[in-house]
């Protein structure tokens, strides 16, 4: 996915087994994170940082979804135990991470694995891809997005 390209329609499932169409925003700006893993430092650091900025994000006009390989149960734990106002995508076979081409080989301690790069695509009403920031600031992403948007 880059900038210029039309997102899928059909997004997946979130934590409460609804299915997600791009459709459903249409007419909306939609801001899509994808993160690797709920709980782990780095991922809840992000999620936390929407959710602190997530007024704000919608007075901006923005829809939120966060999507990551976890389960629907995992996502449902994550979400209470952080009070996330937003839906969390359970894309537990990949489809949509590698739609987004976010689904790539990745290197930690001397192995090599396939994994979730942590990005967030900026999407207009038209499901259009506006902006796409792969140089996540976890700590503090929503004012990072503002910054983005609004410049």
């Amino acid at each position: 996915m880059k900038i210029g390209d039309k997102i899928p329609e059909l997004l997946g499932r979130d934590a409460e087994g609804n299915v997600v169409r791009a459709s459903d925003f249409a007419g909306r700006k939609l801001i899509i994170y994808f993160y690797p893993k709920d709980n782990t430092p780095g991922c809840t650091a992000e999620a936390c940082s929407l959710a602190e900025g997530y007024g704000r994000l919608q007075a901006a006009g923005f829809a939120l979804l966060g999507v990551s390989r976890d389960s629907a149960a995992s996502h449902l734990k994550f979400a209470a135990k952080h009070s996330l106002p937003f839906p969390l995508i359970a894309d537990e076979d990949t489809s949509l991470n590698q739609a987004f081409g976010v689904w790539r080989e990745k290197k930690m301690a001397g192995r090599t694995y396939m994994g979730t790069v942590r990005t967030t695509f900026i999407i207009d009403g038209n499901g259009i891809v506006t902006h796409i920031i792969d140089k996540v600031n976890t700590k503090d992403h929503a004012s990072q997005i503002l910054k983005l948007v609004n410049n």
